[in-house]
């Protein structure tokens, strides 16, 4: 299991919000492409990048920050979500040397263009399905829809997504732990991988994703925890690995 850090990136800056609130957020550098650097020599096999700003004004923002961090660190997968919206956005950031696109709002309002980049970018397309309650959060959080969650994550498996990207919204940047049940139950119900989010605080919940790591849970993103040191990045996914010997 990968142990993926996040980089959130607001105004040029890497921060991290509490619940999805731009108001509530915590800068932890000016320089994205540093932070990149320091959890690459910690160990991490796959780098996870949110345009905040792009995720609510609908295109790309911090596009150069992005593009600077694919360039510095070119063996390390990286994956982007945040204000994704058209062919010509994803094309961009995969000519730039991102491998994953993650589509979060669009996938829902309109599930028809995950068929078309599906079908234009295999092998390259992530969804990510923000939930509270089983049910499938919207535009940076601030709407509930009334689609549940495994059902359109059943969808997207059927036009050919990479993976899924699960985050229990009630937990993110609360430090309050894993959701594993509501992430298991997911990833029971589809075949691709779910990559869990949201929560995660210490090398307890990496444990935990261990040990069901085997129902189809292939990485998680860990964000506030690993900047205020509760998580020690390069300890978990030590641990991940050596889970994943036994």
């Amino acid at each position: 299991m990968l142990v993926i850090p996040a980089i959130d990136l607001k105004d040029g800056h890497c921060v991290r919000l509490r619940q999805g609130d731009m108001e509530d957020s915590t800068v932890y550098s000016d320089d994205p492409v540093e932070m990149a650097g320091k959890w690459v020599a910690a160990g991490a096999r796959r780098i996870h990048l949110v345009d905040l700003n792009g995720a609510f004004a609908g295109k790309p923002v911090n596009g150069k920050a992005i593009h600077d961090i694919a360039e510095a660190y070119p063996d390390v997968p990286i994956q982007v979500g945040g204000g994704i919206r058209d062919e010509d956005t994803i094309q961009a950031y995969l000519n730039a040397g991102v491998q994953y696109v993650i589509i979060g709002t669009k996938a829902i309002n309109a599930p028809h263009f995950i068929d078309d980049i599906c079908l234009e970018f295999p092998g390259h397309i992530i969804v990510g399905l923000d939930a509270k309650n089983g049910k499938v959060a919207i535009d940076g959080w601030s709407k509930l829809s009334h689609h549940d969650v495994i059902d359109m994550a059943q969808r997207f498996e059927k036009i050919g997504v990479d993976s899924i990207i699960y985050t229990d919204i009630g937990r993110d940047g609360m430090m309050l732990g894993v959701n594993i049940e509501s992430t298991v139950k997911l990833a029971q119900s589809i075949t691709i991988p779910v990559i869990a989010s949201g929560g995660i605080t210490n090398l307890d919940d990496i444990r935990a994703l261990c040990a069901v790591q085997d129902e189809g849970i292939m990485g998680a993103i860990t964000g506030r925890a690993i900047y205020e040191g509760s998580l020690d990045f390069a300890a978990a996914q030590k641990l991940a690995d050596e889970a994943q010997a036994r």
